[in-house]
């Protein structure tokens, strides 16, 4: 069966009625998560708009480890100072628009949840991902090179760290919160 994933993309997903697969993402600063939602609101086709803007790491945990990613994503935030990152560039989806983020800090904390969760993931999820934030998607590829254009034309690269985490449950349309958690550890030095 094909369907939305929780990225907005076409793939496979359970059949309706089976558990909803968990989400994991990594939340924004207000001022850069405005920015990207006022995007979004402005780009991203409305009937498809179904989330906020966010920094997808793994697709689709299973369900039943949710009490696993809990635990987790708690420990992880706690232990660990915001991810230092950088907004770099605006990002060509074919048929839509993002902005690019390098993050090895974040990508650090990703792999510890992928070697966690090791044998669970999908194909989707075992590669590290390119870290970005979607503000369009399924457009016209003239309207996407359009707002690529405008976008870059002002484009600043923009220093930030990463506040927290946050885990969601998909259920095909809107993501139902589960929870949310602030990073909090001291920079290692």
């Amino acid at each position: 069966m094909r369907g939305q994933t929780a990225s907005g993309d076409d793939d496979n997903l359970p059949r309706a009625g089976a558990a909803a697969p968990l989400i994991v993402t990594a939340e924004l600063p207000a001022t850069i998560q405005a920015q990207a939602e006022a995007l979004r609101v402005a780009h991203y086709p409305a009937e498809r708009n179904l989330v906020a803007a966010h920094v997808t790491l793994f697709h689709a945990l299973p369900p039943f480890a949710e009490s696993e990613a809990r635990s987790l994503l708690a420990a992880l935030a706690a232990d660990t100072a915001p991810p230092a990152a950088l907004l770099v560039a605006v990002m060509d989806l074919g048929t839509g628009t993002a902005l690019r983020i390098e993050s090895a800090a974040l990508l650090d904390v990703r792999a510890m949840i992928a070697e966690r969760f090791h044998g669970l993931l999908t194909l989707q999820d075992q590669p590290a991902p390119r870290l970005h934030v979607t503000v369009q998607n399924k457009v016209p590829r003239g309207e996407a090179r359009a707002l690529q254009s405008m976008l870059a034309a002002g484009f600043q690269p923009l220093r930030f760290a990463f506040p927290g985490l946050a885990l969601h449950r998909y259920k095909g349309g809107p993501w139902e919160p589960v929870g949310r958690w602030t990073f909090r550890g001291r920079p290692r030095r």
